[in-house]
């Protein structure tokens, strides 16, 4: 569940209905980068890439998001970043109600870097990831919005980089 920073109230809320907060993110946006990230190839995902990008999100969240690749997939949104050969980080796409998974933050930033666009209000970034905030900054996107990541349940800590979807 993702919250507005302004919207105080529904964050308490939130906080009252048993919610934790775990993450502040920052809503960017701005033209896209299209530039290529040396030792990285980004190209559309496949059927054939569903196995990788689901073991790759169980490394990093504990838990794979299949069903949504394989809408990604189906919609033809869906992109992968392989380094060495390996499927390194994906992307459903590069967008507000979409999320992205990578082994390291260069292999995100060569997704981020390879988008046609980024859609709805924008991608989420993690706060806390102060070397791909930057970065963005650095490459022309701009904080739109700052809000609060907060889950109920089951979380686990991401060991990897990640942009998380307004969705899940």
């Amino acid at each position: 569940m993702l919250q507005s920073g302004y919207h105080n109230r529904s964050f308490s809320l939130y906080a009252a209905l048993g919610f934790v907060f775990r993450e502040t993110v920052a809503c960017m946006q701005g033209e896209p980068i299209m530039r290529e990230m040396p030792g990285h190839t980004v190209r559309e995902a496949t059927d054939a890439d569903r196995n990788a990008c689901d073991e790759l999100c169980r490394r990093v969240h504990g838990v794979d998001r299949g069903g949504e690749v394989a809408d990604a997939i189906a919609q033809g949104t869906a992109r992968v970043v392989e380094r060495a050969g390996c499927v390194t980080g994906y992307a459903t796409d590069l967008a507000f109600f979409a999320h992205a998974v990578a082994e390291t933050t260069p292999d995100l930033q060569a997704l981020i870097a390879s988008a046609p666009a980024f859609g709805g209000p924008g991608i989420l970034v993690p706060a806390s990831d102060s070397t791909l905030l930057r970065w963005c900054l650095a490459n022309g996107l701009g904080v739109v919005q700052l809000l609060s990541l907060m889950t109920i349940g089951l979380y686990n800590e991401p060991d990897g980089a990640y942009l998380p979807s307004i969705l899940y």
